[in-house]
């Protein structure tokens, strides 16, 4: 490529050969005498995702597992008082979590495995019983609230912003696109936005009802029917997030 003063760079480069439905690793592919890598050598990383043979993200929920356990231990080694452990853990280990979580397909049982490890650190860290259950830590809708974020909230909530973000879409061909995101056999986003959005047509349809001592009217509320586009998305966020620790 001398006419345009460009060099290929083979070491930058990945090849994959499929024969047949599977991989054959004895062919090689070389350029300028220079052998390009293949993906079982060296798995390549593309707009923050990682690409090996076996193109599957098995093993990337694994060493999300794996990162978490690093990053808990790590916490729990510093020399700090329990709740700036607890903040390490929100801002910035959380928040490491989330990206692989989103952009991998890893099912919902690894993830309540990750909340778990997390809840037990949280409980040793703040000094509560071992007994106290999720909904007492995550629970948006109690008396006594604690500032802190699921991560298994924040997967649910993430995996349901990208379908309705699919389906919401002005442009005609992406809203026809009928994206595949597995999440294993306990939970199933499109069951959750279809019951999220019985639910808020349910609540239209009853009105709005007096659960305190406010007013009547005192409150603005927004209904399903007279909304649309990210409004109608961030009902059906909000919706799942309020209830899913109750």
């Amino acid at each position: 490529m001398a006419w345009c003063r460009m060099k290929f760079k083979p070491k930058k480069s990945r090849s994959l050969s499929i024969r047949k439905g599977k991989i054959e690793e004895a062919v090689t592919f070389t350029v300028a005498e220079q052998q390009i890598p293949t993906v079982s050598q060296e798995p390549v990383k593309s707009l923050g995702r990682w690409y090996d043979s076996s193109m599957k993200d098995t093993r990337r929920g694994v060493e999300t597992v794996q990162f978490d356990s690093e990053g808990l231990v790590a916490i729990n080694k510093c020399g700090i008082t329990g709740k700036f452990k607890v903040w390490c853990l929100q801002f910035m280990l959380i928040p490491k979590l989330l990206w692989p979580l989103l952009v991998y397909d890893i099912c919902c049982s690894t993830v309540e495995s990750i909340e778990a490890k997390i809840n037990k650190y949280t409980r040793k860290w703040l000094g509560f019983p071992p007994g106290l259950s999720d909904v007492a830590m995550y629970c948006r809708k109690a008396k006594l609230k604690l500032l802190m974020k699921s991560i298994l909230e924040e997967y649910k909530c993430g995996k349901v912003r990208l379908v309705t973000m699919l389906e919401e879409s002005d442009d005609p061909v992406v809203k026809t696109v009928q994206p595949s995101i597995k999440t294993g056999r306990n939970w199933k986003v499109a069951e959750a936005i279809d019951e999220a959005k019985e639910c808020l047509r349910l609540k239209e349809v009853i009105g709005q009802t007096q659960t305190d001592r406010k007013g009547l009217g005192s409150s603005s509320v927004k209904w399903w029917s007279k909304t649309g586009g990210k409004e109608k998305r961030d009902m059906v966020i909000i919706y799942l997030s309020v209830f899913l620790y109750i």
